[in-house]
């Protein structure tokens, strides 16, 4: 079985983010890797990432005319004043 799991290194110890679920005394072989911290999130930075991604969907324009056409036909009460 292999798990992935997550943790911080203190000293030459390494403190897990999550229980192991392995039962006590179970021997297991470690390899470990670096993670590269997760760099400052910049508001709106992950639609930008995602632009694009539905230019080749055939469906899309049709989808987003329909949905176009729905939001101009006004359901709101007309207006108490």
């Amino acid at each position: 079985m292999t798990k992935i799991l997550h943790g911080r290194v203190h000293g030459s110890r390494i403190e897990l983010t999550e229980d192991l679920g392995f039962p006590e005394g179970q021997e297991v072989e470690v390899s470990v890797r670096t993670v590269q911290p997760a760099l400052p999130r910049v508001p709106g930075e992950g639609l930008l990432r995602t632009e694009g991604a539905l230019a080749d969907d055939p469906y899309w324009d049709a989808i987003m005319e329909a949905i176009h056409q729905e939001r101009k036909n006004d359901t709101r009460p007309e207006s108490l004043e």
